[in-house]
This record gives structure tokens, C-alpha cells and sequence, in this order.
């Protein structure tokens, strides 16, 4: 019965209730009959399982799997017919001449066209010996025929002799006849399965040739064959990230190089921790487009892009690559010698600070002598510490004397108290000025060395100012309405520093700056461009690193912006004559040895011992407010006499503007009549401690004198 039930709809307007087929009115009207919904949510069910069976994992690897081996297949049947061409054509020759060509190598080319020549004719003999095969064949065949029936007869009448029995004269013609029939009769089973089965070897063939040079495309293989990160380094590698570098004259010459690129390549060199190689660019590509696109090659090779470092060798047209072994720039490299070698003395004429190891692996030194120096980078990236490290370097040498600023004042330099004569330290405005003082009175000394006799001999005096931008920042005005930072003429730390690198070197007075994140507003152009050696830690920008390093190292490879802010602290790149710098480049990367603060006080301490001891001063003096009688005794120190010529330099050391030009006479003068005048001992006038201290208590007087009165 229920077969025969008919659905009866009912009209929420009227309602009613009516069959199907049935018009209806009003609202109803408008509705979708219930039968049409059911298709399109079959469908839309369909579409999602489909999309989830497209898109799953499985039906992916799959589809991948398929392709790889299909695609093995077809690129191994194009380079069997490539083989085959060349083999048979001169498209070999033609196309190492057009890579000759490319690469300018004209003698080569006229080598290669020479061989084509000679194949040309060769295959013209070959083709023209065709021409008479056919009928050499019918005559060759005739006397084989001829000379075979003939040997099988004279067999046989030697068998029927031998037998007594006529009929062996036929018996080898016989035997033939039967061994034809057998080879035939075999030849005809074996020729339908080898019909059958040839394709799929030839197939296979093909797939094997494919296989080997690998010529699905990336997408088609597995994850873990896809990721060869940290692989070691081949031509083929090298070439297949060169051509995939996405520059078109690249790509082209490669492709059209008989070798597939191998001869753009020098050799493979180990290099430290990782491996260096030549490469000669086509023409038509500039070594420019390559250094832009480093993070690709990168990638292309299987590395990070700090790992891979693009710079200019001598030879045109050529780009040099040293890349490093998977995770090896990211081990650390020891400690410093001045830290292991508790005996180390240094020279600073001669002498060469072993400040790190070059990323070859090997000692990376950098010459100090008359230099000026500037070392540049982001905040907290190890900048103090290697200025530092030279300093305790240099310090090692008993000759080299100090003045140094730290305008961070946070205690990275707290070891040179007793050390430097000079120690500075604090970001306010006061210690600014102080440090501009310093600075000034660097100048002061300089200009006395100066006027000294041509040939004189200087002990080397080098200024340190510790985060400069400090000073070139500061407001701060003096009484004589000039101001103590800034870039222009009337800024006085500005003008001490343009003095100093005018003409401090002539007469080894130094000066080193340390600065933040360099502009031209905490960092002036002349003020970097009178460093003898540039250094930079990681920076922000290309802008900045051409700022720090200047535009010649920076468009020969350097790229200190390039680094990995807090990952590669310690890493700087280094323009100086100072340091070796493989030839055709105009920078090397160096990573520093880290010093510590408490190792830094060992060889702090090391210092000092080779000196007879050093009053630091921690202000600079006040040339209106100063007392000589009481300076001298302070610059004494606990010594029971000190040369004249010392205490002159020390007194100068500790209130340049007081005492920078003081000669033996002013001192003679300040001390005439106090009972601790000069005397001679060993031949050479000398200062009494002993003496000085007394006449200091005994004089009437008290309070500071000038040496104005």
C-alpha cells in the first residue's frame, strides 16, 4: 500500500494542501521544490571529496612519484638522442666553439673549429665508402659463398677418404644446412618475446640514464632528497646554483658550454672551514649581478647566507666564493694568546696584534703602527671588546701611553686605571667635555712633538674614545659660545679629532674611535675617512656599511650589514693596510678573539708590570686651578726619583693645558728654592720623591699656585 501513497504539500499562505505538479500561490510559489536541493548538496559533497582525495599527502607523493620516474624517462631518451646527434653531427664542435667564444678564449675556439674540420672530412669518407658498400657486399658475399661450399667439399672428401665411404663428401655441407635450420628454428622463438620485451628494456635504459643525471625537476622528489643542506661542495653544484641564479646571459652560455660549465670554474680549494673557488663569468654578466643576488646562491647551494661570501679576485670578470662548512661559522674559535700565553710581549712597530682568524682558518693580525683606527656597529655586537683586545695588545709594549675616554661609562675599561695615564668614564655632557679636553690636549702634545727637531724620535701616544657618537651628539656649549659636539667648524671635539688625523701619525700621536649605528650626523665624513683602518661589526644597512667601510671595500664584497645581528658577535670586516688581505680583494672578515673583563684585568695587570707605575688621572685638569708643587709629587707616583724628561711628560699627561708646553726651565723655576731642585744622578738630572714631599709640607703657603704668577 504504501506504494501508492502520493506526498501531498501544504501552502503556508492558504493552507491548503495540493499534489505534486500542482500550481501553487503566493509565498509557497517562490520556494525551491525539496528534489532540486538534494543534487546540489550531492554535489557539492562530491566536489569536497574530491578536493580531499586530490589533496591528500598520499595522492601528492604519488602524483610525485609518477612524475619523477616519467619524467627520468623522458630526459633520458634526450640525452641518449643528444648523445646519438652529437655522435653522428658536429654539434658538439659547434657548441664548445660558441662557449670558447663566450668566454673569450679566441685560441680555443680556433682549436675546436680546427677538429670540426677534421671531422667533416672524415665523415665524408665514410659517406662516400657507403656510396660502394652494396656492391663491395654482393662480391664479398659471391667469394664467401664460393670459398665456405668449397672448404666444406674438400672436408668432405677428406672424411669419405678417411671413411672408405662416398657419401661423407656431403656430411659438412649437411651439418651447415642443419645448423642454419637450428639457428632459425631458434631465432623464431626467441624473436616474439624479444619483440615483447625489447621496448621495455629500451625503456628501462632510458629510465637509468635519467635516473642518474637526475633530470626530474625538483618538485617531483622526495622531502629527504630535495633537502641536501650542508652537502659537500662540487662543480656540478657550484655551476647548477650559478646557472639557477636567475640572470639569462648566465643561464644561456652554461647551457651552451660543451662541459656544462666546468670550465668556468678554478679549482676547489679547502679553506679554513669551509671551501673557496674561482669562478669565470660569460660575457655579458657582471660580477655586480652576482654579489646582489648572494641570498640566492646561497639557497642554491645548500647553505645559509652567511655561510656563503662573495668577493673580487684580480682577474676580470671573475668572482670568488668561499663557502663554509654547514654550521661551522657558528663554533667558537678559541681563546686569545694574550689570554693562553702569559709570557706575550708585544712590539708596536714591528709587532701585529693576533686579533682573530680570518674565515681561512688562519691567524688574522692586524699592524697598529701610526695608524688611525675606527670601529663601527650595532649596539651590544662586541665592539668595545675588540678595540679592547688591540688596546691590551698594544699595552704590552711598556713604550705605547694611553688616554682614554669612555663616553658609555659602564666599566669596560676599568683595567686601564693604572695603566692609562688618562681614564675618562661617564655619558653626561660634563665627561664629554672632559673627553673633548682629552682630546684637545692630544693636540697640544702633537704640536709640540712637531716642533721639535726633524728625526726626533716620539713615544707613541694613542687616544681612545669609546662610543664617540657620545661627543659628536652632545649640546653642550662652552663659555666661548662654541659647542663641544656637532660636525661643523666651530665644534671643538670635532676639530681636535680633524688636527689629529691631519698630522698626528707623522709624530705617533693616534687616535681610536668606537661609535654606534654611524651617520653623518654622530659620524662626520672626514672624520671616518681619516681612519687608516675601518672596521665594522654587523650594521643595518648597505648605507651604513658603506659609511663604516667606506664605497671601494663595500662594492668589492664587503658587507658587514650582511651579518647576523647577536648570532655573529664578535665578526667584523676589516679595510686596512694594517692586516694581509688576499690579493684583488679590499676587505677580509675576521672573527675576534673574545676577552672577558676578568681576563682583560690579568693581561691588564701584565702591563703594568712592565711599566714603573702610572698615576691615572680621571679628570682632566683645570688650567685656571692647578697646583704644580703638589702635581709633581702626585706624578712621582711611589718612585724615589724620576727623570726630568719623565716628570715633564707626565705632568703634561695630567693637565695638557696647564703644563703641554712646559719645558726643564719651568720646572726648574716652580721648584727653584723648595730644597728639591733638580740634581744629577748617573749622569742625569733627576727629581727626589723624598725631597718634593717635604718642601710640599714645609712651604708656608698652602692652596694651589699658577703658573700664571
Amino acid at each position: 500500500m504504501t506504494d501508492n501513497v502520493v506526498p501531498l504539500f501544504k501552502d503556508p499562505a492558504t493552507g491548503t494542501y495540493t499534489m505534486p505538479g500542482d500550481t501553487l500561490t503566493g509565498p509557497a510559489a517562490a520556494a525551491p521544490a525539496p528534489k532540486a536541493v538534494r543534487p546540489v548538496r550531492r554535489w557539492k559533497h562530491t566536489a569536497h571529496g574530491l578536493r580531499t582525495a586530490v589533496m591528500h599527502e598520499r595522492t601528492r607523493t604519488a602524483a610525485r612519484l609518477v612524475a619523477r620516474h616519467g619524467l627520468y624517462v623522458v630526459g633520458g631518451t634526450r640525452i641518449t638522442a643528444k648523445r646519438a646527434w652529437d655522435g653522428r653531427t658536429g654539434s658538439r664542435y659547434e657548441r664548445m666553439i660558441r662557449a670558447a667564444e663566450a668566454a673569450g678564449n679566441f685560441e680555443e675556439a680556433k682549436e675546436w673549429e680546427d677538429r670540426l674540420t677534421r671531422f667533416r672530412a672524415a665523415r665524408h669518407h665514410r659517406r662516400m665508402d657507403l656510396l660502394k658498400a652494396p656492391q663491395d657486399a654482393v662480391k664479398s658475399a659471391a667469394y664467401g659463398t664460393g670459398l665456405t661450399v668449397g672448404g666444406l667439399l674438400l672436408l668432405g672428401i677428406v672424411l669419405a677418404i678417411a671413411n672408405k665411404d662416398a657419401s661423407w663428401i656431403l656430411a659438412p655441407i649437411n651439418a651447415a644446412i642443419e645448423a642454419i635450420a637450428a639457428i632459425v628454428h631458434v631465432a623464431t622463438v626467441v624473436w616474439g618475446p624479444a619483440v615483447t620485451i625489447g621496448p621495455w628494456l629500451a625503456l628501462l635504459a632510458m629510465w637509468g640514464v635519467g635516473q642518474q643525471r637526475q633530470t626530474a625537476p625538483q618538485w617531483t622528489l622526495p622531502a629527504q632528497q630535495r633537502d641536501d643542506s650542508g652537502a659537500p661542495i662540487t662543480p656540478s653544484i657550484v655551476v647548477t646554483a650559478l646557472r639557477d641564479l636567475g640572470i639569462a646571459p648566465m643561464r644561456k652560455a652554461i647551457k651552451e658550454m660543451g662541459d656544462a660549465g666546468a670550465a668556468m670554474l678554478g679549482p676547489i680549494r679547502i679553506a679554513g672551514c669551509g671551501v673557496e673557488v674561482d669562478a669565470t663569468l660569460p660575457s655579458g654578466v657582471s660580477t655586480k649581478e652576482v654579489q646582489e643576488r648572494r641570498r640566492k646562491l646561497a639557497e642554491n647551494l645548500g647553505r645559509h647566507e652567511h655561510e656563503v661570501f662573495i668577493t673580487l679576485p684580480a682577474a676580470a670578470r671573475t668572482v670568488r666564493l668561499w663557502i663554509a662548512d654547514s654550521g661551522a661559522l657558528d663554533e667558537p674559535i678559541g681563546p686569545s694568546p694574550l689570554v693562553t700565553d702569559t709570557k706575550a710581549v708585544a712590539n708596536y712597530k714591528t709587532g701585529k696584534a693576533p686579533w682573530g682568524q680570518d674565515l681561512r682558518g688562519d691567524v688574522a693580525a692586524l699592524s697598529l703602527y701610526q695608524r688611525m683606527l675606527l670601529i663601527t656597529g650595532l649596539s651590544n655586537q662586541g665592539k668595545t671588546a675588540a678595540l679592547r683586545a688591540l688596546a691590551l695588545w698594544a699595552a704590552l709594549d711598556k713604550t705605547v701611553e694611553f688616554r682614554i675616554a669612555d663616553l658609555k661609562g659602564a666599566g669596560d675599561w676599568n683595567m686601564f686605571d693604572g695603566l692609562a695615564t688618562t681614564l675618562i668614564q661617564g655619558p653626561t655632557d660634563e665627561h664629554v667635555i672632559q673627553a673633548t679636553e682629552m682630546v684637545e690636549e692630544l693636540v697640544v702634545e702633537m704640536e709640540r712633538r712637531i716642533q721639535k727637531p726633524p728625526g726626533t724620535v716620539f713615544p707613541p701616544l694613542i687616544g681612545i674614545v669609546d662610543e664617540a657618537q657620545v661627543a659628536f651628539m652632545c649640546p653642550a656649549v662652552g663659555d666661548d659660545k662654541r659647542p663641544y659636539g656637532g660636525s661643523k667648524a666651530t665644534s671643538r671635539y670635532f676639530m681636535a679629532v680633524r688636527k689629529i688625523h691631519n698630522q698626528g701619525r707623522a709624530v705617533d700621536v693616534l687616535l681610536w674611535e668606537g661609535t654606534q649605528d654611524p651617520t653623518d650626523q654622530n659620524l662626520p665624513k672626514l672624520v671616518r675617512e681619516g681612519a687608516h683602518t675601518r672596521i665594522s661589526l654587523v650594521l643595518g644597512t648597505e648605507s651604513q656599511s658603506r659609511m663604516a667601510l667606506g664605497d671601494k671595500a663595500v662594492d668589492g664584497g664587503a658587507a658587514p650589514h650582511l651579518l647576523r645581528q647577536d648570532l655573529d658577535k664578535g665578526t667584523v670586516v676589516v679595510s686596512s693596510g694594517g692586516i694581509t688581505i688576499p690579493a684583488g680583494q679590499t676587505s677580509i672578515t675576521v672573527r675576534t678573539h673574545y676577552i672577558d673583563d676578568e681576563q682583560a684585568a690579568e693581561v691588564a695587570d701584565r702591563a703594568k708590570a712592565l711599566r714603573d707605575g702610572i698615576t691615572t688621572a680621571h679628570t682632566v685638569g683645570d688650567v685656571d686651578a692647578y697646583d704644580p708643587l703638589a702635581d709633581i709629587l702626585t706624578v712621582l707616583g711611589t718612585e724615589a726619583r724620576v727623570l726630568t724628561q719623565e716628570v715633564l711628560k707626565r705632568l703634561a699627561a695630567l693637565n695638557g693645558k696647564a703644563y703641554g708646553r712646559w719645558s726643564f726651565i719651568d720646572l726648574k723655576r716652580v721648584l727653584d728654592g723648595t730644597g728639591a731642585e733638580p740634581y744629577k744622578s748617573d749622569g742625569r738630572m733627576v727629581i727626589s720623591r723624598e725631597r718634593v714631599a717635604r718642601a710640599l709640607v714645609n712651604r708656608p703657603e698652602t692652596g694651589s699656585a699658577s703658573a700664571a704668577e
